[in-house]
């Protein structure tokens, strides 16, 4: 199959690895240019005109709303290259809202469209393991599931546009509030006088257990915030939550709060952390980090 595929940051670049490794022509295009090794295997375009020109399914993995609006309907846009019957597949996380009204816009040309937001970070992309989330329809989803299968290995379709968009919004809010309270519980441990490593150790036997324990409780012990996933992105998915919330008439208290602790991150330059570094805002309050030797401040 051709394929395109836009935006190859960390996490976009292996994602189009794997489909140029699983055979597909690829035609490649990104802000910040096409890295050398998928240059080698793939076909560089000057634009996201020339990639939906040349590929029958052109997937995006963008940073933000406005960045997806621009690459589809832009000068020299996805929009501009379409011709009936291809495929657009947003893979980027961004507004439900504006995500219905995208896909309107390219099905008025013919074309199809999926938003299949993922989760599962950068250690998930270069393993072939995310969580794909797809809104669309179900004869498109069966098209382009080969391919997503190349990406990722759970894949579901939860409903129709948008709907992969509201799963990742809804997958955020518990990723954010998780690792506020794991960096709660590892900061109350420690201070307490406890091995905080020994603590994470026990708790993954018992019902605390989660990947997130797993994963950023020892980046939180072994101080690596090095991303992965940077809060700045993390943070652009709690707005859309908390907005969300607002337009439905509802109340997201946890959510807030997590969105807090990583605005402060963010003001203490910590806006490309990973995520996992919302431990320092909690940390700052308790004047105490996870690791230091109790009473050694």
């Amino acid at each position: 199959m051709k394929i395109g595929f836009i935006g190859l940051g960390i996490m976009g670049k292996p994602m189009a690895g794997h489909l140029i490794a699983g055979g597909h022509e690829a035609y490649l295009n990104s802000r910040s240019g096409v890295p050398a090794d998928l240059a080698a295997k793939g076909k560089p375009c000057a634009n996201a005109k020339e990639v939906a020109q040349k590929a029958d399914v052109v997937f995006l993995m963008l940073p933000d709303t406005p960045d997806v609006e621009t690459v589809l309907f832009g000068e020299n846009g996805v929009a501009e290259g379409l011709t009936k019957g291809k495929i657009v597949v947003d893979m980027s996380s961004i507004s439900p809202i504006e995500t219905k009204s995208f896909a309107k816009r390219i099905n008025e040309l013919g074309c199809k469209y999926l938003d299949a937001p993922v989760s599962g970070g950068e250690v998930g992309a270069k393993n072939a393991a995310l969580t794909i989330m797809v809104g669309g329809d179900e004869e498109t989803f069966a098209k382009v599931k080969p391919l997503f299968e190349l990406m990722g290995k759970n894949i579901t379709l939860v409903g129709g546009n948008g709907d992969g968009q509201t799963c990742k919004v809804a997958n955020q809010i518990i990723v954010g509030g998780t690792i506020a309270i794991v960096a709660e519980a590892l900061l109350f441990a420690s201070k307490a006088g406890a091995d905080p490593a020994k603590v994470r150790q026990a708790l993954m036997g018992g019902f605390a257990s989660s990947k997130i324990l797993e994963v950023h409780g020892e980046r939180m012990i072994k101080r690596t915030f090095d991303p992965g996933f940077r809060i700045e992105l993390h943070l652009k998915d709690l707005s859309l939550a908390v907005t969300g919330a607002r337009a439905l008439a509802m109340s997201l208290p946890i959510t807030a709060i997590t969105q807090q602790l990583m605005n402060a991150c963010a003001a203490n330059n910590g806006a490309a952390w990973d995520h996992s570094a919302t431990v320092r805002a909690l940390e700052k309050l308790a004047n105490f980090e996870v690791g230091q030797k109790s009473g050694s401040r």
